[in-house]
């Protein structure tokens, strides 16, 4: 009889050690996801962030910067483009260090994954436009295009920008206007105009961040046009692409960077 109560008292503690072990288990298993999705501390100074509007950027104006992100943004045919890329796949397409460039949306806001390398940095617009001669084939001088930009860009509002939910302010300060530069259209371009070399002038509200500690990262950012407080449908024109008009949805990235 005291084997008996000896082995069912056995049993009994056994069997309280495997329940606990499957709740440290269940516990576990609930914390975890919760430690590969956590960002970065959300406590840091986004003022250390952000390169300033006058500062040079890995040995290159913010101007310079801008027009090398239309560059790259024109180099790639449409079909893999990531302005038209709902969920992220096509973020690395032709992407070079020192600087990745984001494109915002059209006509729908987004949600894109991204995983970057550490020491990068990060340059994409609040809302952009951008003149040239294969768009507007009438204009003949700098000044032309340069007005042509500026006049589009006047029409913006920089609503907001923020990395983990912390605001990047002054927006209205990261206007900037580049010198003319030269890029080139190629098949299947998203102006959907021949493919060609051509000279432009972009305006822009932009924000350059400095590369950021290996982690994970929500980047936000909107504009809007002055005109009307809701979002707008876009043009149909072949030039939608160089001009805010369309673009003023919300773009979410969720960054991983490695």
């Amino acid at each position: 009889m005291n084997m008996i109560k000896y082995s069912l008292s056995l049993s009994s503690f056994t069997i309280i050690l495997i329940l606990l072990n499957l709740n440290n288990v269940v516990s576990y298993s609930e914390d975890f996801p919760n430690q590969t999705t956590k960002r970065n501390n959300t406590n840091f100074d986004i003022s250390t962030l952000v390169f300033e509007p006058d500062s040079s950027p890995f040995n290159l104006t913010y101007a310079d910067w801008t027009a090398k992100w239309w560059q790259w943004a024109y180099s790639i045919p449409k079909n893999i483009h990531p302005a038209y890329d709902d969920i992220g796949k096509f973020c690395k397409e032709g992407q070079k260090e020192p600087v990745w460039f984001f494109p915002g949306t059209y006509q729908h806001s987004v949600v894109r994954y991204c995983e970057i390398p550490y020491g990068v940095g990060i340059l994409f617009p609040i809302l952009n436009s951008e003149c040239s001669f294969a768009e507007y084939p009438k204009m003949k001088t700098k000044e032309e295009l340069s007005n042509c930009a500026k006049k589009n860009q006047d029409t913006i509002v920089p609503e907001l920008a923020t990395l983990n939910g912390i605001k990047i302010p002054y927006l209205e300060n990261y206007r900037i206007q580049s010198d003319i530069f030269n890029f080139t259209l190629p098949e299947n371009n998203i102006l959907n105009l021949p493919s060609e070399t051509t000279q432009a002038i972009s305006d822009g509200n932009w924000v350059f961040l400095k590369p950021l500690l290996p982690g994970d990262y929500e980047l936000k950012f909107k504009g809007n046009i002055k005109t009307t407080n809701n979002e707008t449908n876009g043009s149909s024109d072949n030039d939608e692409f160089a001009g805010p008009i369309g673009w003023n949805y919300t773009t979410t990235y969720i960054l991983m960077v490695k």
